[in-house]
């Protein structure tokens, strides 16, 4: 006659004390891979990035400085410098890889680019592409008056889109070829202003703004824009529209009057800025260096190198998590 063992109360609770243990142990543990995944994750992707700056550095590319790349023809000798305008211009620092892939054209990097290029002797000329709608009046200025300084002859190639602050860029070149296509001009300047007043009564929320002086809290987005306020906007816009026509009459070699007629506001084809004096030439990549080669008397084929400036992996770590800078009234060519 066989017995079944009874368990003592003790063992049955220390089982269920134990059973409890691992599935709280399989419940963090649950919780933590994920977690040690993604850590797994981010130090694999710093060792990647710090390893690709190292070996920049082994092959003479040092991070955070300008850089010359070869692109074609001869591997020495005397050489056209491209330097790239691609996306909306800002006034500024930036990586111009990153920010080019992201459409924007940071100041900062593309002059000290356009710099290097001027200090470097076995550059004759400098070739800048512009691919931009435009964007900041004072990045605009900024790339164009260091193309201006530059020592150097400079050729502009006008690719897809060259309007506004694109065209006024151009403006720091002694030729521009664009292409049929390219639809260039937009000259003119434009401020806009969000207004939120309306929804805050929607809302039933009200802005309190202590200010020291009447104009103190011109642009909030939460107080009417009154026509005092317009009017001292348009004057500020209007300097500017006045100094973007002055720059293309002296550089255009075209009366002011001819320019305030051509700057409107109307988009161009390459063509049509071609018959209107805005560009000297129609033509490809090819002719833009060509022209650049012929400019800086290079015989024969020239050497084209690009000019860039590399981030170190902590600049592009850092303007990563950049927070955005808050709004506030801004001129724009665009």
């Amino acid at each position: 006659m066989s017995t079944n063992p009874v368990q003592s109360p003790i063992s049955s609770a220390s089982q269920a004390n134990r059973s409890a243990a691992w599935a709280l142990g399989g419940v963090m543990l649950g919780c933590a891979l994920p977690v040690f995944a993604c850590l797994l994750l981010l130090v694999a992707s710093f060792a990647g990035v710090a390893s690709l700056a190292g070996a920049g550095a082994d092959s003479g590319i040092q991070a955070g400085a300008v850089t010359a790349s070869y692109v074609s023809g001869p591997r020495s000798g005397p050489a056209v410098a491209v330097i790239d305008v691609s996306g909306q211009i800002i006034a500024g620092e930036g990586d111009a890889d990153l920010f080019a892939a992201a459409g924007i054209a940071a100041s900062g990097p593309i002059v000290r680019a356009i710099q290097a290029a001027a200090a470097d002797p076995s550059v004759k000329a400098i070739l800048v592409r512009i691919d931009s709608p435009g964007g900041s009046v004072i990045g605009s200025d900024e790339i164009y008056h260091a193309l201006k300084r530059s020592g150097k002859p400079v050729i502009a190639q006008m690719r897809s889109l060259a309007a506004s602050g694109g065209y006024y860029v151009a403006m720091g070149a002694e030729h521009i070829v664009a292409h049929p296509d390219t639809l260039t001009g937009s000259i003119g300047v434009i401020s806009e202003f969000l207004n939120y007043e309306g929804l805050y009564e929607m809302l039933g929320l009200r802005s309190r703004i202590v200010k020291s002086g009447e104009n103190k809290d011109f642009g909030s987005p939460t107080v009417p824009f009154t026509a005092d306020d317009e009017k001292l906007w348009q004057s500020v816009i209007d300097e500017a529209y006045d100094n973007f026509v002055r720059i293309i009459a002296e550089n255009r070699k075209l009366p002011l009057e001819k320019v305030r007629e051509l700057a409107d506001g109307r988009i161009y084809t390459g063509r049509q800025a071609k018959a209107a004096g805005l560009v000297d030439s129609l033509g490809y990549h090819e002719d833009a260096v060509a022209e650049a080669a012929r400019r800086g008397g290079i015989e024969g084929e020239p050497r084209v190198v690009r000019f860039q400036r590399r981030s170190t992996w902590t600049e592009l770590l850092a303007q990563s998590l950049a927070l955005p800078r808050s709004a506030g009234p801004t001129l724009e060519y665009r």
